[in-house]
């Protein structure tokens, strides 16, 4: 057949090729394709089932982990011994085995091991990111991991652990699945198993569990030591409200029986005091285990002989366990535990390496350094002040510390009296809370809770009714406050010129094999500019110079800034070096109060007696001044407080603001290393900051930037 074709003007031309030869070539090079990638699949899926270990295989003999500090120094060895009784399922009472169920695989009873329901319901979740309460593996699925696979988070382990769980269908019914599970699982505190989870958390069998207590039970092993309610109360807690709701969605329990489950008052085992102190840094020892479960899993810790590099240093570890015993101790509370409690956490601002936890007096396992939320008082004005200098003001910049009133809110200074026209610089030096509250009306509220969040302050509430979009924050009165790493953190982005590096405690974990599972490299984000920065750590120098810090004062560069709450329940000091940030606070864990004890009084003395040891060994050098940035404490114009509230300024004024601060001040202020042979002026009392029970904003707040 020819392919040539005449043209209307009667030529013979070549016939172009038929568009049908491109589809069949398409369609060829696709199947081609397609067989390949089926084929590809076929031979991993094959090869992943073909080395997969049987239901009768053996399994490796557990070894120890151990766990190091910054410098290679074994600081404990995690024993691989299991605390084990299995109880058979008659033994487990039927409230508990609906717990686990409806928490964790609600369709246990109707799917054959694995569950596509499940499966699609926790892709749905992850795209969409409304969370659920059950997660795509089943129980049996989760048996087939723990018993016989790895923790490794590949796809050649979900296909094993499938086709496992298909096994373990065919050769047991769904009564031996459920007791091999419940006598398998971790629950925290080295508990393996209901029935050795019910003797370490409550001291009685299993068999004897009320409904509370097998709701908290079946809570736990979602994160084994972020819910156990040793370490954990109030998130044990809500974790067992929301068992409690699946069991009633599905009618496992009525809404009533669930009610009164809930306000079931739990007693717990404590553990000992000589427990707790067995090992060196306790509090930072479950901190990393915590992590290390909630990564790789229970078994890995205990059984597979890991070696984790940690970031701790203890010779600072034992600085600031030195410190803290400075801590009175006033009672003894029902669960045995002495109060006040304190916290103390230490961090390289450049690394983000936690070089130093202490999260209470050692006898209990609540972290008051990584979960305790507390009201930071002053501690948290200089995001306030920080807000200010990136709008283009400056330390020299006057405000009137004059009384003035918001709605049915009049703030006051902590002495009731006022001072009249004040620079910025005093105002933070002496916590001044009147200029702070105006302050914050003049540049409005979401800048400062904008930066406290950017430097990585995770607790703020800006959503809802009750939240912390209103003039109260800028006095530390917050929804749900504050924690003492985070806000160490925070304070760290100003020691590393304005550039945030997240909290770090893990350097490195190799496996028995000398396999590096992991390896942290410290993650940088720049937040703030380097003049804004260094502007604000000088005048957080005359806080420990001439301010309410000066029992904080170390003799060698250093800024910080106290905090005290209005009732004196939390007192704060949060400083930092050139090199080294430290947050430390003291306050009762329920009822009690410090009785007048503020920021600038024994947190600043332990903060003080930790970091003279901790930087001893340092070099005493200055903070870094950018270049161009000179600081005039002269009295410049005046804040106008009568500018609109609501006023809002685009992204090229506020790089004019920027410049403004950067570029219009005169003669630098003169602190240098040479203050440490300056005797410190007498402490000025840090009295707390007056903060109402959180207002509402003054206006309607524009959201966030």
């Amino acid at each position: 057949m020819s392919n040539m074709y005449e043209d209307n003007n009667g030529n013979n031309k070549s016939q172009p090729p038929s568009k049908s030869i491109y589809k069949r070539l398409f369609l060829i090079a696709t199947v081609v394709f397609f067989v390949m990638v089926v084929g590809a699949s076929i031979g991993f899926l094959t090869a992943s089932v073909n080395t997969m270990p049987s239901l009768r295989g053996e399994i490796r003999p557990a070894a120890s982990s151990q766990i190091f500090d910054i410098n290679g120094n074994l600081i404990t060895t995690v024993h691989s011994s299991e605390n084990r009784v299995p109880v058979s399922i008659n033994k487990i009472p039927k409230d508990l085995q609906n717990a686990f169920v409806a928490a964790e695989d609600a369709r246990f009873y109707q799917h054959m091991g694995i569950d596509p329901r499940g499966i699609l319901r926790a892709v749905w979740s992850n795209i969409t990111d409304h969370g659920v309460s059950e997660g795509g593996s089943t129980i049996t699925q989760q048996l087939a991991k723990n018993a016989l696979l790895t923790q490794d988070r590949t796809i050649k382990r979900k296909i094993q652990e499938a086709f496992l769980a298909l096994q373990i269908e065919q050769q047991y019914s769904k009564n031996e699945i459920l007791e091999l599970y419940l006598n398998q699982i971790y629950f925290g505190q080295g508990a393996y198993g209901v029935q050795a989870a019910a003797q370490v958390y409550f001291g009685k069998n299993a068999e004897e569990l009320n409904l509370a207590e097998c709701a908290m039970l079946a809570g736990i092993p979602k994160s084994p030591n972020y819910y156990s309610p040793l370490n954990n109360l109030k998130a044990a807690t809500e974790r067992q409200a929301t068992v409690l709701d699946q069991m009633v969605k599905y009618s496992y329990i009525d809404g009533g029986t669930a009610a009164s489950a809930q306000k079931t008052k739990l007693t717990f085992v404590q553990r000992s005091e000589k427990t707790a102190e067995q090992t060196a840094a306790p509090y930072f020892v479950d901190y990393v285990t915590q992590l290390i479960i909630d990564k790789y899993g229970a078994d890995a810790l205990y059984k597979e002989g890991l070696k984790i590099y940690t970031t701790i240093d203890l010779d600072m570890q034992s600085a600031a366990e030195t410190a803290m015993k400075k801590l009175p101790a006033i009672r003894t509370d029902s669960n045995g535990i002495k109060q006040p409690q304190g916290a103390l956490v230490a961090i390289d601002p450049h690394t983000g390496y936690i070089k130093a936890m202490v999260g209470g007096r050692g006898n209990d396992q609540f972290n008051r350094a990584v979960l305790a939320e507390r009201q930071p008082g002053s501690a948290f004005k200089p995001f306030v002040y920080l807000a200010a200098l990136e709008s283009g003001l400056n330390p020299g910049t006057v405000i009137d510390d004059s009384p003035v009133s918001f709605d049915n809110w009049s703030p006051m200074n902590y002495d009731n009296q006022f001072r009249g026209k004040v620079t910025l610089r005093t105002a933070l030096e002496n916590s001044l809370n009147v200029p702070t509250v105006k302050l914050t009306n003049q540049i409005g509220v979401d800048k400062p809770l904008y930066y406290a969040q950017q430097m990585g302050i995770s607790t703020l509430v800006l959503k809802g009714n009750t939240n912390d979009r209103n003039l109260a924050m800028s006095l530390g009165g917050l929804t749900r406050g504050v924690t003492p790493l985070e806000i160490a953190s925070a304070y760290g982005v100003l020691a590393n010129q304005g550039v945030r590096v997240e909290p770090v405690a893990i350097v490195k974990v190799v496996d028995r094999s000398g396999k590096v599972l992991e390896q942290n490299t410290p993650q940088e984000k720049s937040i703030i500019s380097d003049r804004s920065a260094y502007i604000l750590t000088d005048m957080l120098r005359g806080v420990i110079n001439n301010g309410t810090g000066t029992r904080a004062n170390i003799g060698r560069p250093a800024a910080g800034k106290t905090g005290t709450t209005s009732d004196y329940k939390d007192a704060w000091f949060v400083g930092y070096t050139p090199d080294l940030v430290a947050s430390v606070w003291i306050g009762y864990d329920n009822d009690g109060y410090l009785n007048g004890i503020g920021g600038g009084q024994l947190p600043a003395q332990i903060w003080h007696s930790f970091m003279s040891n901790a930087t001893s060994k340092m070099p005493a050098r200055d903070f870094i001044r950018p270049s161009g940035v000179a600081i005039s404490d002269t009295p410049s114009e005046s804040l106008n407080e009568d500018a609109d509230k609501k006023q809002k300024t685009d992204e090229k004024d506020k790089d004019k603001d920027k410049d403004k601060a950067a570029n219009g001040a005169a003669t630098a202020n003169g602190h240098g290393p040479n203050d440490k042979s300056l005797p410190p002026p007498p402490a000025k009392k840090d009295k707390p900051a007056a903060t109402p029970p959180l207002p509402a904003p003054p206006e309607q707040p524009k959201k966030v930037n």
